[in-house]
């Protein structure tokens, strides 16, 4: 996709303050000297079989590229492709699923567009609004700096699991709360903090994410894989080979960025490149501002650090 948006011209207009050139999880474009507006679009086909969890977990991964820029999710847009002949009493708790979603993280949703389609897919457009001098892009780490991560990963490789038939409902149900979980309280824990550098973990994975981190800022991002948390099941899930092809392909996209030590097995490795669906928040902070960041938001974990920028951009250890 970047040597796709290559041929785009260059963004010249000086409001746009974060554009597409940069990877970055959401556009940024300033509305006033004191507000900006942070806007992002997201959809994907069910990962759950139950209507109304896969209405909320879109919202929820909808929201995320927002809370990951310092923003505040202030209105939205539906996306949603539906079949002709699919059943309109999943696609209403589909709608509930998302609007309840909405609600909780107190976003206004203003209306939507469908079209149909032989296989589901919904999401949202969500527009937030952002400090013009607390945004939080991908390209601010210094070496020195702490690496924080605010969820568990595995969703992926849980998934595949349940449409192998072999996801036990325990290991569902907790990646099912990872996904629909709001990042909203751990960006405000984050802005409490001087966090240089924020991504949310989601379709690329840790390690591809992480390296969108790396090369924008120009520095090396060391991962310490034991501290890395991961959701329950997902190591067993992995070790038996539930990968999904999403995460083969991170790995052919970001293996080449990644040095790995020989401790690190092959499940986990696994893991590091393994599709998020409304994962967690990837953050590069002061080392002094860990502990205030871990106090006020207990689900956080230290994860690693940023290092002077050596031959590869990331270090599984």
């Amino acid at each position: 996709m970047d040597q796709v948006l290559q041929i785009l011209p260059k963004q010249t207009d000086p409001r746009v303050l974060v554009g597409f050139d940069t990877s970055d999880d959401a556009g940024v474009f300033l509305l006033t000297p004191e507000c900006a507006l942070v806007q992002t679009v997201d959809f994907f086909t069910p990962i759950v079989d139950d209507p109304y969890l896969f209405g909320a977990i879109a919202a929820a991964n909808s929201l995320s590229d927002v809370y990951a820029m310092g923003g505040k999710p202030v209105s939205a847009l539906s996306i949603l492709a539906w079949p002709r002949e699919g059943e309109l009493d999943d696609l209403s708790q589909i709608l509930l699923g998302g609007s309840d979603k909405m609600r909780e993280a107190g976003c206004v949703l203003l209306g939507g567009h469908s079209i149909a389609d032989t296989e589901p897919k919904f999401g949202y457009a969500v527009t937030g609004t952002v400090s013009p001098n607390r945004i939080l892009a991908n390209g601010g780490a210094r070496p020195g700096d702490a690496l924080v991560f605010t969820k568990s990963i595995g969703t992926g490789v849980i998934a595949t699991a349940l449409k192998r038939g072999g996801a036990a409902t325990k290991y569902l149900d907790g990646a099912i709360v990872s996904m629909m979980t709001l990042n909203d309280r751990a960006c405000e824990a984050m802005l409490s903090t001087g966090a240089t550098a924020c991504t949310d973990v989601s379709g690329f994975g840790l390690v591809g994410h992480a390296r969108e981190i790396a090369a924008a800022s120009k520095v090396t991002l060391r991962i310490e894989t034991a501290a890395v948390p991961l959701l329950d099941g997902a190591l067993d899930y992995a070790e038996q080979g539930a990968i999904p092809g999403g995460l083969r392909n991170n790995m052919d996209f970001a293996g080449c960025a990644a040095w790995k030590a020989p401790s690190v097995g092959p499940a986990m490795e696994y893991l590091m490149y393994d599709p998020q669906t409304s994962g967690g928040l990837l953050i590069a902070m002061p080392e002094d501002d860990v502990a205030k960041m871990l106090a006020a938001y207990p689900l956080a974990r230290r994860i690693g650090s940023v290092i002077e920028k050596g031959e590869r951009l990331i270090e599984l250890l």
